[in-house]
């Protein structure tokens, strides 16, 4: 679909100020923010600076207001599409219906490559396959791996655990239509940022459970790991950042019934009595985040459970950096060495 010409020139405007001289860009970044011994990257800082001078905002009015802000918004950040990557939709079969799926190939991949089934982020409530487009073209093009991103049902028409069985259902189908895919059976992993990362890690906790096919690895991008209990980064950095303490409270008042277990590993994986037996994990958290102590607590508790894990604390960023490559270099650092980590974990499956 076309980009609309008002939102491509905003889109210019917001990427060139990102190659403005570097004391023009402090400049209108404002002064240098320093919190819990961490300094916020100038890229961030531009970017939040930029947002709030055009009030542009996470989560502002009802559901649909939401939702099409962000398929808006994602223009402004994104950048260009990321080639050479060919992309296939695909509906994967659950028992509730089909999930609109997207698959993406990096152009001259051999067949039988690893292939990543990829679950959004946006609370459980926004985001789409669309929002998160130019994420997952640069993971599949520089992890060299197929990308299989699922449309999962969304709150609050369809709230927990709809998107967990989502989630498990099109793990599912990707091992047993893995040739169908092009993609090895035996390197099939797992992963998303934020409501994505929960997902991923509860359905590699419900594969294992389930005694079934089990995923090669786990991608966890500030993963949200515990409905039950408020940690310290949510109060260090609730306000004036990209996610608030006010739009986790909406997200989790949309997704989560009244009167629902928020001990439930389906909700909060960090909350599950044995982690044992589960894929490697990398756990990729930012240090200006809420979600920042409960993905860090995930993988701790993934380590002493005796699960292969890696902890990449990117403390320069913000939550939700890998939707913006359009914009600086900062963002697409990390996510390069996100997409060769995951390369290098896969690699080690055989």
């Amino acid at each position: 679909m076309a980009i609309p010409l008002p939102v491509r020139a905003q889109a210019a405007a917001s990427q060139l100020a990102f190659w403005l001289p570097t004391p023009v860009r402090r400049a209108v970044a404002g002064r240098p923010v320093r919190i819990d011994g961490q300094d916020l990257a100038l890229d961030a800082q531009l970017l939040l600076r930029l947002q709030k001078i055009a009030r542009a905002e996470l989560v502002r009015g009802s559901v649909e207001q939401s939702r099409a802000l962000l398929d808006t918004g994602r223009h402004l950040v994104s950048g260009r599409p990321i080639e050479p990557v060919s992309v296939r939709e695909i509906a994967v079969p659950t028992p509730d219906g089909d999930l609109p799926s997207t698959l993406y190939t990096p152009v001259g991949l051999p067949e039988k490559s690893p292939l990543l089934v990829f679950f959004h982020g946006g609370g459980w409530v926004i985001g789409t396959r669309s929002s998160h487009d130019n994420a997952v073209r640069f993971l599949a093009k520089h992890a060299g791996v197929r990308v299989l991103s699922i449309e999962y049902r969304l709150a609050p028409e369809f709230p927990f655990p709809a998107a967990t069985e989502d989630a498990l259902a099109a793990f599912e189908y990707a091992v047993a239509k893995a040739g169908d895919l092009g993609a090895d059976p035996a390197r099939i992993a797992v992963g998303g940022d934020s409501a994505g990362g929960n997902l991923a890690a509860v359905t590699a906790q419900q594969a294992v459970r389930r005694g079934g096919p089990v995923p090669a690895f786990q991608l966890l991008i500030y993963p949200a790991t515990d409905f039950a209990q408020r940690y310290r980064s949510q109060d260090l950095f609730a306000e004036n950042l990209f996610l608030t303490d006010v739009h986790m409270k909406w997200f989790e008042g949309h997704y989560v019934p009244e009167g629902t277990d928020l001990t439930d590993p389906r909700l909060s994986p960090l909350r599950a009595d044995d982690l044992s037996g589960l894929p490697p994990a990398l756990v990729v958290t930012a240090g200006f985040d809420p979600l920042r102590d409960e993905g860090e607590a995930y993988a701790e508790k993934l380590r002493e459970a005796g699960v292969e894990v890696a902890l990449r604390r990117h403390d320069d960023l913000i939550h939700g950096f890998i939707n913006f490559t359009g914009v600086g270099t900062r963002f697409r650092e990390a996510l390069a060495e996100t997409a060769g980590a995951l390369r290098q974990g896969l690699s080690k499956v055989h």
